[in-house]
């Protein structure tokens, strides 16, 4: 639904803001008041066609804004998830058109494409006019919309999930054949390779737990050279002998007269020096041990050449045949199914094309069920359409829904034919497009009578219809009123009108005026009073009598 509309510096209008009810509304004013441009500008907030010469004159852009509270589960919010736009607790449309650069399109503040724009306004707004393409108008929209009016949402589903699996078995017995010649092309290549990587039998793992045993291998070798060369070191410097000798004459330093107790300070020198060459020897001849402990230890087992041999091939084969090391038993096996393919018979090629063939023949059965269910569905519809026509004054015109079979390149998910509303205005005139056969003045009522027909179908919440009225009265435009508050049950609906019969129907009333001091259009929302004041005008033209205020009271109360 909409909840506001806001305008700015839009043609003759400077600033406008809008807050529609629920229900059926109506516009009203005199001709050139700015019925359309409203219109024009709510267009332009759903993605209609920007124009610089909607800018205000002395202004630099225009803008308009649409607020919409739509459903949770309503379509237009799975289309703006899908094209990575939040939504929020409702959802704003706004176009800005600039003097200077392109117009560029929001959605809730976040800038997005014209294309986007317009799709998401055409699930949220239908508009009904002369010139206004809305979807009824649309072929491309009038098998979606008989499938809504028939309830075949059931029938589209095996629709299309038997064309999805048509597909899929399409898809692998094409890439089969494919694979199948391209084996055999490849044979003797994929013999010599299955060959070559059987002699080699590579293991799951292997490569990584050769990698880490020739690491392994490798720090003992350097261990153990270090290890020598430690030895000798201590063996051939002598350490130990020269401090032996160094301990040996610090004692007999020690051992002299007047140095036993180490009272005098050459007598203490003497002792700590002896200790500490004592301490010396015990950490060389503990080095020694250590040293002895590390070479000692058992050597690391395994032949490093040996290993590097087999880590070397089975890279080398990695680099050949693509991938890591890791993968060699898994691309062993991949060739080996290729072999096999190139080896085998047709027996794999049959059972695929059999497949694809029961696919297709599942294709067949429901698209038939869904075409069957469309045309009874069409006699129903046509019915419908053709008992609105009469009271809107169109009962010479014949409404048909035609069917035009698909060939199965242009036949899918969505059944095997294309559906298109078509319209006979006259008897014998022949039928044709909708928007082709109908005249300026008719289009609006036929759509009114296709949305009555279609009163459940599309998802749009808010239906605005331009001048259905025109050209008729009395009963007509009656008829015309209660067919818009028939669907203001179910949906909000705006009618630019000139009828009294329909604005006395309608359950709010806009008045749209412009005012010639200012050059601007103003909008105002009519009270009980005001209503009946406007509805007399419509009755009576410039001067509003008495006799014409008495019978919009009696419109408004029979409404």
């Amino acid at each position: 639904m909409l909840l506001s509309v806001s305008i700015r510096d839009f043609v003759l209008i400077s600033r406008l803001d809008l807050s529609p009810g629920e229900g059926f509304t109506a516009l009203t004013g005199e001709t050139g008041a700015g019925k359309s441009i409203i219109l024009d500008a709510i267009a332009l907030a759903l993605g209609g066609s920007a124009d610089r010469g909607f800018i205000r004159a002395g202004a630099d852009q225009a803008s308009v804004a649409a607020e919409f509270d739509v459903a949770r589960d309503h379509p237009v919010l799975a289309l703006l998830q899908a094209q990575g736009v939040a939504p929020g607790e409702t959802l704003t449309l706004k176009r800005v058109v600039r003097a200077q650069g392109p117009a560029r399109g929001f959605i809730n503040d976040q800038p997005v494409s014209a294309a986007l724009l317009a799709e998401a306004g055409d699930l949220l707004v239908e508009i009904h006019g002369q010139h206004a393409a809305s979807s009824l108008m649309r072929p491309s929209s009038h098998r979606r919309l008989l499938d809504q009016f028939a309830g075949n949402e059931g029938l589209l589903a095996d629709c299309a999930a038997s064309w999805q699996a048509l597909e899929a078995a399409r898809a692998a017995h094409v890439a089969l054949k494919a694979d199948q010649a391209a084996a055999r092309e490849a044979r003797e290549w994929l013999e010599a390779s299955v060959e070559e990587l059987e002699r080699l039998a590579p293991q799951a793992g292997e490569a990584e737990r050769l990698a880490e045993e020739r690491m392994r291998l490798m720090q003992a070798e350097r261990v153990q050279e270090a290890v020598a060369e430690a030895e000798d070191a201590l063996a051939k410097g002598g350490s130990e002998t020269a401090l032996g000798k160094a301990a040996r004459a610090a004692e007999r330093i020690c051992r002299l007269p007047g140095f036993e107790t180490g009272d005098s300070p050459l007598g203490q020198a003497a002792r700590a020096a002896a200790e500490a060459i004592e301490r010396a020897l015990i950490e060389v001849r503990e080095a020694e041990l250590a040293v002895a402990r590390l070479s000692a230890l058992p050597e690391a087992s395994g032949d490093l050449d040996c290993v590097e041999a087999r880590l070397f091939a089975l890279r080398a084969a990695a680099r050949k045949y693509g991938g890591e090391a890791e993968l060699l038993p898994a691309r062993l096996e991949a060739l080996r199914a290729r072999l096999n393919l190139a080896e085998a018979g047709d027996t794999d090629l049959k059972k695929a094309a059999a497949a694809e063939s029961a696919a297709l023949a599942r294709w067949h059965g429901a698209a038939h069920k869904l075409t069957q269910a469309r045309k009874g569905a069409a006699g129903r519809l046509e019915a419908a359409i053709a008992a609105e026509l009469v009271p809107l004054k169109l009962g010479r015109a014949t409404i048909r829904v035609a069917f035009t079979p698909l060939g199965e390149a242009e036949a899918g998910a969505a059944g095997a034919e294309r559906v298109e509303f078509e319209a006979e205005t006259n008897p014998g005139a022949g039928f044709g497009q909708l928007r082709k056969v109908a005249s300026g003045g008719e289009l609006a009522r036929v759509s009114l009578a296709l949305k009555c027909a279609l009163a459940e179908a599309g998802c749009a919440g808010t239906l605005i219809f331009d001048e259905a009225d025109q050209g008729v009265g009395g009963a007509v435009a009656a008829a015309i009123g209660e067919r818009f508050e028939h669907l203001a049950r179910t949906r909000q609906v705006f009618a630019v009108t000139h009828s009294p019969q329909v604005a006395a129907a309608a359950d709010g009333h806009l008045l749209v005026e412009k005012r010639a001091e200012a050059g601007e259009t103003s909008l105002t929302l009519l009270d009980a009073c005001e209503r009946r004041e406007e509805i007399a005008r419509m009755l009576s033209g410039a001067e509003v009598t008495d006799e014409a205020r008495a019978a919009a009271g009696r419109l408004m109360e029979d409404a």
